[in-house]
């Protein structure tokens, strides 16, 4: 038998709801000596078996679970059958397994596999750990993707601060077969796209934003186009190739703007450039020269890993939209992308709102969109929803 974790007393009814974490606080007791990494039973003060997890007394999320079919062991046959149904919803349902793909083919949570994301890159996987568990069980679990995808190669890409977190003691690099070449690319919506998958960030690319791009992308003809945060040329590089006057890119990373630029060159693009700098800075001198813009898109990177970090994060978020709308010239569009998970949507149309009041601007929101459909949310775990894309109108 599997070693036991004990829940309080009434704190059961979230983890019958399929919910996948346990964290420490919910914990009433454990029945054996389970190691870091071990399968464990949860059961309810009443000794009724709720569900089959990975036990971790290091992390916050004390369990992580996995299958709610008493006596169901983590196995190999296990995990082949949650990717096998990952693989389906993207081959099968979603059609993106097309040639040069990139796309989500597990992600964590929204796939019933807490604790672990995998993205395709042409014939190439990347993997990320972030749960020990898992971590333990690399060797099985990338096995099972190599049947169901037959990849040329499998990266490991870790994320900062996690592996403290979670005791995970890895370090990015390749776990299986050829390393990736220095020119990887996909094509996406008819994009050329170059994806370094050792040192870019993330897994090499931020997959998510694909269909916001493309929503973007037909508002953006003939107009004078600023990419905030742009990276590797994200929304910038398909305001360019769906007709804008002119686009420009700003980040602080030199790398991601090498890729850019490569990515511009690649699809012929000639209306489109790029600023290495501060962002907030950049946009700050731009507001002192009256710089005027027809489409202005932000798109940071996440600014709270953790609840007391939200109110620093709004601050931040207020500054850029506050820069924006000053930028913006009348009737332009703004995109406010916002992908720290603590922060709701409704906060986030809230803070346009009132920032929009404050600059004495009439503001209509014209969508309101989240992640590509390969980034599911899962319903009995809505913080798999973290990212927000509101597209606007300023009067």
């Amino acid at each position: 038998m599997a070693p036991k974790v004990v829940v309080k007393p009434k704190r059961a009814q979230p983890f019958y709801a399929r919910h996948p974490w346990v964290f420490a606080g919910a914990v009433d007791r454990v029945e054996g000596e389970p190691a870091d990494g071990a399968e464990v039973d949860l059961v309810s003060h009443a000794d009724k078996f709720i569900a089959r997890g990975l036990y971790n007394a290091r992390s916050k999320i004390q369990v992580r679970l996995y299958n709610w079919e008493p006596d169901a062991p983590l196995d190999r046959a296990f995990f082949h059958g949650r990717v096998e149904r990952a693989v389906r919803l993207r081959h099968d349902v979603l059609k993106l397994n097309g040639p040069d793909a990139g796309y989500r083919v597990v992600f964590s949570e929204s796939d019933f596999l807490t604790g672990m994301v995998v993205d395709k890159y042409g014939d190439w996987l990347t993997v990320q750990f972030t749960a020990l568990g898992l971590a333990q069980r690399r060797e099985e679990i990338v096995g099972v993707l190599c049947e169901h995808l037959s990849p040329r190669g499998v990266y490991l890409r870790t994320e900062k601060g996690i592996g403290k977190l979670e005791g995970i003691e890895l370090q990015d690099g390749l776990l299986w077969g050829e390393p990736p070449p220095a020119d990887l690319s996909i094509q996406e919506n008819g994009l050329r796209v170059f994806v370094n998958l050792a040192e870019g960030q993330k897994t090499g690319y931020y997959l998510d934003q694909r269909d916001n791009r493309a929503a973007v992308a037909k508002l953006c003809a003939g107009k004078r186009v600023l990419d905030a945060f742009c990276y590797s040329g994200g929304f910038g590089l398909y305001a360019a190739k769906a007709g804008a006057a002119e686009v420009l890119g700003v980040d602080g990373s030199e790398p991601a703007l090498e890729l850019a630029r490569r990515n511009a060159a690649a699809n012929d693009l000639t209306n489109i450039a790029f600023d290495c700098e501060d962002v907030f800075k950049q946009l700050d001198r731009m507001v002192a020269v009256r710089r005027q813009f027809d489409v202005v898109v932000l798109d940071p990177p996440k600014f709270a890993r953790n609840r007391a970090a939200v109110p620093d994060a709004i601050k931040g978020y207020r500054r850029l939209h506050q820069l924006a709308l000053k930028l913006l010239a009348k009737d332009g569009v703004l995109v406010s992308c916002c992908c720290t998970g603590l922060i709701g949507m409704t906060d986030l149309e809230d803070l346009i709102a009132q920032v929009a009041s404050e600059a004495r601007r009439d503001l209509q929101i014209l969508e309101r969109r989240g992640p590509a459909a390969d980034h599911p949310v899962a319903a009995s775990c809505r913080e798999s929803g973290y990212l927000k894309c509101v597209i606007s109108r300023a009067c």
